[in-house]
């Protein structure tokens, strides 16, 4: 049996790379297994592994927003059913006061477990008979996770993703540690009455069901995968090497704070809320302090990021900030002290509203740290999030534009940026299950700021509809321009607006609700980037 204190350089590697790949393989599974448009085509899903006391361990390149949360939810778990766990368990947890992000993200968690023996075959997962209830491991030893945007989990408006929402309650059905699967049996009939007996019942239960059980087969894969790790390395190299990889991690985060300045940045937003930080560099111990006090109290809007949301968004900044291939982990968090106050719009109160928060306040937190520590411009600092439906048909997707410029670098013409990294749609399948016609989709010409380095332009994008339908907007910065840094002009800010069949224009606000006629078009322009340096600086072409 090989154990050492000390990481191999070689094996660090092959670890790092091997719980990736379970994370990679998980993801492979539930794209392939999806039914939902959201799933199978926009990949918006994230897949991780977590160590026995649920700390994220790795992950495959998904949603940042995801990722740097889901170790919450996984925690919240632990806390509330640690002593019930048991082999062939899955639970479901989308609770933004329990690590969730936001209603339709939807987290599938399954506690691993081996049996008595590394010698002996492991059994089927999902057949409790082949399971030992006298194993000596009382407690799981990872824990593997998938999250799903779901098209449809309820509230006011179809695709669960409501402008006007106040209360969580409005947004859509809550699931806190859920059962999903006892001892290898699915409980379709428990989860199709708490799918259908809130005030605003879900819309789609074949679909919900669907991906809730693509989730399990994508967290099943991660537990085959696990196990044949622990066959092939034994489980306390396992376990050594999880522990090895997140202290890499925080090293790695370590040496890029040694380089960074104090520094501190306000930015408002089109509600007039504003994200106020201060990062403070500690050099005698390679820490950070990232301090929030100062930002907007909670919002009667559904602006209010969950504190997990807040903390994946500065994980997120923090690794980027890192030129090592590394795994994002728990291990990135250790550097850093992260001071948000209870009560404010990024650490709300229950049953504060927080739908947008997943989606837009993170950009805006991420653009806010970049700004203070001098980094990089603005982004677009929105996902554009559109949705429509109706009883039948649901639909949601995140609309890219331009990310921002840096100390040496332009920014990106049409990009999902920061906080999400979903695909857009293709048209054919857009089309093909959905009664509206994709009619245009460009880049948005001069968008971007200029400045030394310019920033990336934003889109255009207009569907037409071909049947009545609600339509929801859910966006940012069509007020205030995403910002550049040194001298650098602010980006293009968005519009949302309609073009009825008959002709007339009617503006949109950031958010809105609106019923769509066949013929009307919906037309989104996107913000462009900012820029960074001055334009008096301009490079020659």
């Amino acid at each position: 049996m090989y154990t050492t204190t000390q990481p191999d350089p070689i094996r660090l590697e092959i670890f790092k790379n091997l719980y990736q790949f379970i994370a990679e393989q998980m993801g492979i599974v539930l794209q392939n297994t999806a039914a939902s448009v959201n799933i199978k085509e926009r990949l918006d899903f994230s897949c991780a592994i977590f160590d026995s006391s649920g700390l994220l361990v790795a992950n495959a390149p998904h949603i940042p927003v995801h990722l740097g949360s889901m170790s919450e939810s996984v925690r919240s778990l632990i806390n509330e059913k640690g002593d019930t766990l048991k082999p062939g368990n899955v639970y479901l947890s989308n609770n933004p006061y329990n690590g969730g992000t936001h209603l339709p993200d939807v987290t599938a968690i399954t506690p691993v477990f081996l049996e008595s023996s590394e010698n002996t075959p492991f059994p089927t997962p999902y057949t409790s008979t082949a399971l030992s209830t006298s194993s000596p491991f009382p407690t799981p030893l990872f824990f593997v996770a998938s999250r799903g945007h779901q098209a449809d989990i309820g509230g006011i408006t179809p695709g669960s993703m409501p402008p006007h929402s106040t209360t969580v309650e409005e947004e859509g059905i809550i699931f806190d540690n859920f059962l999903l699967v006892e001892e290898g049996n699915f409980r379709e009939t428990a989860v199709r009455q708490h799918l259908s007996t809130h005030t605003y019942p879900a819309r789609n239960l074949d679909q919900n069901i669907a991906d809730f059980k693509a989730q399990i087969a994508a967290n099943e894969r991660g537990v085959q995968e696990l196990r044949k790790m622990v066959s092939q390395y034994k489980l306390d190299t396992v376990q050594a090497y999880m522990k090895f990889v997140q202290a890499n991690a925080e090293e790695s985060v370590r040496k890029a704070i040694n380089l960074l300045k104090d520094g501190s940045f306000t930015y408002e937003m089109d509600n007039g809320a504003r994200i106020q930080v201060q990062v403070t560099i500690h050099q005698e111990n390679r820490s950070a302090t990232i301090d929030f006090t100062g930002t907007s109290r909670q919002l009667n809007s559904n602006f209010n990021a969950p504190k997990a949301v807040t903390q994946a968004a500065v994980l997120y900044v923090f690794r980027t900030l890192v030129d090592d291939n590394i795994p994002l982990n728990a291990g990135c968090l250790n550097p850093l002290e992260i001071i948000i106050p209870v009560g404010c719009m990024l650490n709300p109160t229950y049953p504060a509203a927080v739908v947008a928060g997943n989606v837009e306040t993170s950009q805006t937190i991420v653009d806010a740290l970049y700004g203070a520590l001098g980094v990089m411009a603005a982004s677009q600092g929105t996902m554009n999030n559109f949705t429509f439906g109706n009883e039948q048909y649901q639909y949601y997707e995140t609309i890219c534009g331009g990310s921002g410029a840096g100390i040496d670098f332009d920014g990106t013409d049409g990009v999902h940026s920061h906080m999400t990294n979903s695909r857009l749609t293709d048209p054919e399948v857009l089309e093909t299950r959905y009664p509206v016609l994709l009619e245009s989709f460009s880049i948005r010409p001069d968008s971007g700021g200029k400045g030394q380095y310019s920033g990336g332009n934003g889109v255009v994008r207009r569907i037409r509809f071909l049947e009545p339908m609600t339509a929801n907007i859910l966006s940012g910065h069509r007020v205030v321009p995403p910002f550049g840094l040194n001298g650098g002009e602010a980006g293009v800010v968005g519009r949302n607006w309609i073009q009825r069949h008959n002709g007339i224009e009617e503006n949109l606000d950031s958010t809105a609700t609106v019923e769509m006629k066949p013929g009307d078009v919906f037309v989104i322009e996107t913000p462009g980037g900012g820029a960074f340096g001055q334009v008096s600086y301009l490079r020659n072409s």
